[in-house]
């Protein structure tokens, strides 16, 4: 899919020199992936302590090899 966007020049530069990416399609797409996953992780840490403890479960006895 073909996107036209007017990014800053100097962004796409720093970017390209941080990453290491030859292109700027590659340094804008590395950058989109990171983003991406570091929004993922936050809301991952957001269910932290969200789940209640069950402690009748014996998690010891999943681990038996009989």
């Amino acid at each position: 899919m073909a996107t036209n966007l007017a990014i800053d020049p100097d962004l796409i530069d720093r970017a390209l020199a941080v990453s290491g990416e030859t292109t700027k399609k590659a340094a804008v797409t590395l950058a989109l992936k990171e983003f991406i996953a570091r929004r993922e992780q936050v809301k991952a840490l957001g269910l932290l302590g969200s789940m209640e403890w069950d402690a009748s479960f014996d998690y010891k006895s999943q681990r038996s090899r009989s």
